[in-house]
C-alpha cells in the first residue's frame, strides 16, 4: 500500500484567460481520457458554483484552474470538449461544469462503474485503495473552496484526484469487462451525460427540512415568508442559506407565531448566526406571513402521480400486491448479479408500472412501459420478462 504522502504531483494554478489559453494547448498535446473534477462550496456560498476545476491526462500535468479569474472557458472546451472525460459521481460536478460552458462528449464515471460492479464501498478513497494500492487522504472534501487565496495542500489534494482518475479508470474498465457489465455501464454513463436539467420547484420553501409539522395555512404563510426573506439575503451576501438560520429556526418561529420581535428573539429555538443581528428582518417576515391573503393550501398534488406507496396495502392492495411480487423477482435478479437494486432497475420506474400495468402485461408491453419512463436499455432487458412473469402469475 503506498500513502498519499509518499505521492508527488507535479501540477500549475491557472488563473487567467492567457494562462487557460496556454494551459488548453498543454493538454491537447496529451493522450487518452482526460480525469476531470470541480470542487464547490456546498454549504458556504449560495448556489453551487464551481470555485476550482482540475484536468489531467497521461503526457500533461495536472492543471487547476481558478474560475473566479478566468472569464472564458471556450479555449478549453474546445481543447477537450471531443474526448472521453472520467469524473467520479459525474452527476454532482455536471452541473456546474456546465455553467461553465465545459460539457463531455463522452463520459466514464468510475463511481457508477463502481456501483454496477457491486463494490460494497464506491467513494473514490476506497477505489483508489482497492483497485491501485493507494492510501488517499480526503482531508479537504468538504473544504470552503471559495476563500482565496487557496492553500499549497488544498491544491496539492486535488490534483492527485484527477490524476490519479485515468488509472482507476483503466482498472474499473477492466473489470466491468470482467464481469460483462461493460455495455450496462455504457448506457448509465450516457444517461448521466444526457440528463435533463432539473427544473427548479414552483415553490421551493415547500422544501422546508421538517416542514411537514405545519398544519395551518397561517403557519405555512409564515414559513415562506422566513424562507423568502433568507433566500433573498443569502443571495445577496452568496452565503448558504443555512449559515443564516437552518431549517429548524423557521419551522420553529412559523409554528410559535410569535407576538413580537422581542418574543421571535426569547424563543430559543430559533437560532443561526443571524438570528439576532438580522431580527428586525425576520420580524418582517413573520408579520408579512401573519397578514398575507395569499394563504397556502395543502401541498397540491399531479393528478397523473401515483399515492405513496407506503399506503397502497390499505388502499390499494392489487397494487401492492403487483408491487411486492415484481419487487421481489428484480431483487432476485440484482443479487444475482451483484447489482444494487436501484441501480438495476429505478425505483420509481417499478412503482409506476405496478401502479398502473399494461394490459395484457406481456413482456413487451412492461417493455414499451419502462422505455417510455426513462429506463435504459440493459434495465428494460433484464427486467421487463421478470415483472411481466409476477404479474401474471397474481392473474
Amino acid at each position: 500500500m503506498v500513502d498519499q504522502s509518499e505521492l508527488h504531483t507535479e501540477w500549475s494554478l491557472v488563473a487567467d484567460d492567457r494562462g487557460l489559453e496556454r494551459a488548453a494547448e498543454e493538454l491537447a498535446s496529451g493522450t487518452g481520457p482526460l480525469g476531470v473534477d470541480a470542487e464547490r462550496a456546498s454549504g458556504f456560498r449560495y448556489g453551487s458554483d464551481a470555485y476550482l476545476v482540475q484536468v489531467s491526462r497521461r503526457g500533461a500535468r495536472p492543471l487547476l484552474f481558478d474560475p473566479t479569474g478566468i472569464g472564458d472557458f471556450a479555449p478549453l472546451a474546445q481543447a477537450i470538449g471531443n474526448d472521453e472525460w472520467i469524473l467520479h459521481a459525474a452527476s454532482q460536478d455536471i452541473p456546474c461544469l456546465t455553467e461553465l460552458g465545459l460539457r463531455p462528449a463522452r463520459l466514464f464515471d468510475t463511481e457508477l462503474g463502481a456501483r454496477l460492479l457491486g463494490y460494497e464501498r464506491v467513494g473514490l478513497g476506497a477505489l483508489v485503495e482497492r483497485l491501485l494500492g493507494i492510501h488517499l487522504e480526503k482531508a479537504h472534501s468538504a473544504a470552503d473552496w471559495s476563500q482565496r487565496p487557496l492553500p499549497d495542500a488544498w491544491l496539492e489534494y486535488a490534483a492527485l484526484d484527477v490524476a490519479l482518475l485515468p488509472d482507476l479508470r483503466d482498472a474499473v474498465l477492466a473489470d466491468l469487462e470482467r464481469q460483462g457489465k461493460l455495455e450496462y455501464a455504457l448506457q448509465e454513463f450516457e444517461a448521466v451525460r444526457t440528463r435533463p436539467e432539473k427544473p427548479r420547484a414552483a415553490e421551493p420553501w415547500r422544501k422546508l427540512s421538517g416542514g411537514h409539522v405545519l398544519r395551518t395555512p397561517r403557519a405555512l404563510a409564515i414559513a415562506r415568508e422566513l424562507w423568502l426573506a433568507r433566500d433573498a439575503l443569502a443571495r445577496e451576501r452568496d452565503v448558504a442559506p443555512g449559515r443564516l438560520i437552518p431549517d429548524s429556526s423557521i419551522v420553529a418561529a412559523a409554528a410559535a407565531n410569535p407576538r413580537s420581535a422581542g418574543e421571535l428573539a426569547r424563543l430559543q429555538s430559533f437560532k443561526g448566526r443571524a438570528s439576532r443581528s438580522e431580527l428586525e428582518r425576520w420580524w418582517a417576515a413573520v408579520l408579512a406571513g401573519k397578514t398575507s391573503d395569499e394563504l397556502p393550501g395543502p401541498r397540491t398534488r399531479d393528478p397523473e402521480s401515483i399515492p405513496h406507496h407506503r399506503g397502497w396495502a390499505q388502499r390499494h392492495p392489487e397494487a401492492a400486491a403487483r408491487l411486492a411480487a415484481a419487487r421481489a423477482g428484480v431483487v432476485a435478479e440484482a443479487e444475482r448479479l451483484r447489482i444494487p437494486v436501484e441501480n438495476l432497475l429505478t425505483p420509481d420506474h417499478l412503482r409506476a408500472v405496478a401502479w398502473r400495468p399494461p394490459q395484457p402485461p406481456t413482456p413487451e408491453a412492461i417493455a414499451r412501459r419502462l422505455t417510455e419512463l426513462g429506463a435504459r436499455e440493459w434495465q428494460v432487458g433484464l427486467t421487463a420478462p421478470i415483472i411481466s412473469a409476477a404479474f401474471v402469475d397474481l392473474g
